[in-house]
């Protein structure tokens, strides 16, 4: 079966069909949520916090990101990957950002890349559009430059209307879908009914086109977040399994004789 495409993802917004994507790191995990029907699998930055131990999302490199998507990619087989490009790999410029995606590109075999950002990038979205990598935008809170923790702000008509036009430029620049990250739920209705292309939402609001969460919030291994909803607690099912191991082998019962290969 052949991965699905950016061209697929753009259409939904038009056949009005909601699109489900998770954040996810490496190649078990990836597979399962690929099993449970998601569309599109974010290969996030936020795998430094959350995977990795960093403070932020700053501190992922190229390196580290060709890692995880690789493992991603090996670990599905239809899914669509999206690949987050780290801090510091396209901003220098254009240039820069097309040596990123190429190598990026290259070395994963990955679908498309997602850049933060909006006005400032219209040209870096273009070069790496016209290379022919499809690339997904990423408007609202930025974590690369403003860190992980959200604000609450105001959002005057002024900035509404100009955040639109943003999101409409992107849109003109080549983004094929654009995420929104925790943008006011009317502000994020009116983006994506001035857009022709899918908006995929996190702490957005019912609105958008589609949702995007990160799997160790779903599944109750990251710390709780207002946007996000636990379905389960493996946090507990895992501390649960090593306690009971850890006890059978102090106790002397595991390994037991059908443990061995005698």
């Amino acid at each position: 079966m052949a991965r699905i495409s950016a061209a697929r993802i753009a259409a939904k917004a038009v056949d009005e069909q909601t699109i489900v994507c998770i954040a996810a790191y490496d190649a078990p995990t990836a597979g399962l949520v690929e099993a449970a029907g998601v569309d599109l699998v974010l290969v996030g930055d936020s795998v430094g916090n959350v995977v990795l131990g960093f403070p932020d999302t700053r501190h992922v490199s190229l390196e580290m990101t060709i890692h995880h998507t690789a493992a991603v990619m090996r670990g599905t087989q239809h899914v669509h990957v999206c690949a987050d490009m780290p801090f510091g790999t396209y901003q220098p410029s254009a240039e820069d950002a097309k040596r990123s995606v190429a190598r990026l590109i290259r070395e994963t075999g990955c679908q498309s890349v997602k850049l933060e950002g909006g006005r400032q990038w219209y040209k870096t979205v273009r070069a790496i559009v016209e290379m022919g990598i499809p690339v997904m935008g990423h408007l609202g809170h930025l974590p690369q430059t403003a860190g992980l923790r959200p604000k609450r702000e105001h959002w005057s008509e002024e900035r509404t209307t100009g955040f639109v036009e943003e999101a409409v430029g992107l849109q003109d620049a080549g983004a094929y879908a654009i995420v929104l990250e925790v943008v006011p739920t009317e502000v994020a209705r009116a983006t994506t009914e001035a857009l022709d292309v899918p908006t995929i939402g996190i702490g957005s609001g019912p609105h958008c086109d589609g949702q995007v969460l990160v799997l160790h919030d779903v599944i109750g291994l990251g710390p709780e977040l207002p946007h996000a909803k636990r379905y389960a607690e493996v946090g507990d099912t895992i501390r649960a399994a090593v306690s009971q191991y850890a006890a059978e082998v102090r106790e002397g019962v595991f390994p037991g004789p059908e443990h061995g290969y005698d």
